[in-house]
């Protein structure tokens, strides 16, 4: 199901993805504040339409102004332990990684995606892009269900 809310000009395109994360100091005394802050905190979405004829919005938080867009939430592809890997079984994260040169990295450690927090697999896509994981992990690549709000 999709939304309508304000975002940054910047991420007002199609296909754009973020996770929302809350109201920021700058929101308070706004007077759009609640076209804005009306998304789920920690959740990824993508951006699905810009709405036509909206105008650009001043804004304290984005530089360029903020624009009404269409979002839906989206799910997050995440490298996990690969004896958990199963569509439709409930996995997390193996742990940090401090190898950020890994073609890997921005799948094991996703962004919007905790640590501590067990998600559903929603499709388990097969193997990480790293030819082999620095950590000594078997992991798999997959993709978990896009947040229920």
């Amino acid at each position: 199901m999709s939304s309508i809310t304000l975002v940054g000009t910047r991420l007002a395109e199609p296909g754009q993805e973020f996770v929302y994360r809350g109201e920021a100091p700058a929101c308070e005394g706004c007077p759009y504040r609640t076209q804005c802050l009306n998304l789920s905190e920690g959740v990824r979405y993508r951006v699905t339409d810009v709405r036509e004829g909206a105008q650009t919005l001043d804004c304290g938080v984005h530089d360029t102004g903020v624009s009404a867009v269409e979002v839906e939430t989206v799910g997050t592809k995440a490298n996990i332990p690969s004896k958990n890997a199963y569509a439709g079984s409930k996995a997390s994260l193996a742990g940090p990684c401090p190898h950020t040169e890994c073609p890997s990295h921005e799948y094991c450690e996703p962004t919007g995606v905790e640590f501590d927090e067990e998600y559903r697999i929603a499709e388990k896509l097969g193997e990480p892009p790293h030819d082999y994981c620095m950590l000594d992990r078997d992991l798999t690549l997959v993709e978990f269900a896009a947040s229920e709000e």
